[in-house]
């Protein structure tokens, strides 16, 4: 098994010192310790880099991008300096993501358990303790997975709240496309790895993810001030889903057709705003062609 102290736990933060706060307690409650905390600060200017300088945390890294590079970038950039820390294992979450005391322990047992597996993820659920709808991992390209009831349940696509995997995998895989900024950064990226290698979820290690606009990503249901970065989902599933061929394209267009009805019966308002959104994001998408970034 992989000792925590070859781990390193990778936090992605921006504006959200509240959150960022709880997140750092509960790494400093976990049930097995030494491993290091990378905290990537997406240039916050929120006060968190000065809580960082006041807090005594033992092995935590502090690492300011400079700007707000998303957080596809922030990712990317706490992978690539995590693996360059020479670590064994890297943690992924965000600064949302509260580990229940025992969620890095679980994740450490079923990596001595799983064999040459290409991650694991936690269970993500929300403050009630019902599952959290985002977070539910997928056990096909469309379809969430239905149950938690086996210690491990095979998984081809899983968010970044609370991804294990192991140094050797990024080498192998490479980075997450920084240039998607937000969205489907993680489904792209642990998709990447499941077309490769068996990828499990982890019922026992689990978290709460304290996310500050829960639900489904949809135009159609989410509030005004957030319509305008929909861009970018649009876009970044394009990349995603043509890898699965015809299949992949005829999801694209159910999907963002279903999200142009819903729009045209909702009653906010900015039809044709979102509506333009939704497909200049796809069409953006056919053109956008990123490459995969590697460890250098």
């Amino acid at each position: 098994m992989i000792d925590a102290k070859a781990v390193t736990a990778v936090v992605v933060t921006y504006n959200r010192l509240p959150l960022l706060r709880q997140c750092l307690a509960a790494l400093r409650a976990q049930t097995v310790q030494g491993f290091t905390v990378l905290l990537v600060d997406n240039a916050s200017d929120d006060g968190t880099a000065d809580y960082i300088k006041a807090l005594a945390m033992p092995g935590l890294i502090y690492h300011n991008t400079g700007e707000n590079l998303g957080g596809a970038g922030g990712f990317a950039r706490g992978l690539e300096e995590a693996v360059r820390l020479g670590c064994e294992a890297v943690w992924i979450m965000d600064d949302d993501t509260l580990p229940e005391p025992d969620a890095l322990e679980k994740l450490l047992e079923a990596d001595a358990a799983s064999g040459d597996y290409g991650w694991l993820s936690s269970r993500a659920l929300a403050p009630d303790g019902t599952d959290q709808p985002m977070n539910l991992q997928r056990k096909t390209m469309y379809k969430d997975i239905d149950s938690f009831d086996a210690p491990a349940v095979p998984a081809v696509m899983a968010s970044f709240v609370s991804l294990f995997l192991r140094t050797r995998t990024v080498q192998q895989f490479g980075l997450p496309i920084a240039e998607f900024f937000i969205w489907s950064d993680d489904w792209e990226y642990t998709r990447r790895i499941s077309r490769a290698k068996l990828c499990w979820v982890i019922p026992a290690s689990r978290v709460v993810h304290a996310m500050q606009n829960p639900g489904v990503v949809n135009i159609a249901r989410d509030v005004p001030a957030r319509w305008a970065r929909y861009r970018y989902f649009y876009r970044n599933d394009v990349v995603l889903y043509r890898r699965e061929g015809l299949l992949g394209w005829l999801w694209l267009l159910a999907k963002d057709a279903w999200h142009t009805v819903q729009v045209l019966r909702d009653g906010q308002g900015s039809r044709a705003e979102r509506i333009g959104i939704i497909w200049k994001g796809f069409a953006a998408g056919v053109r956008f062609h990123p490459q995969i970034p590697y460890v250098s």
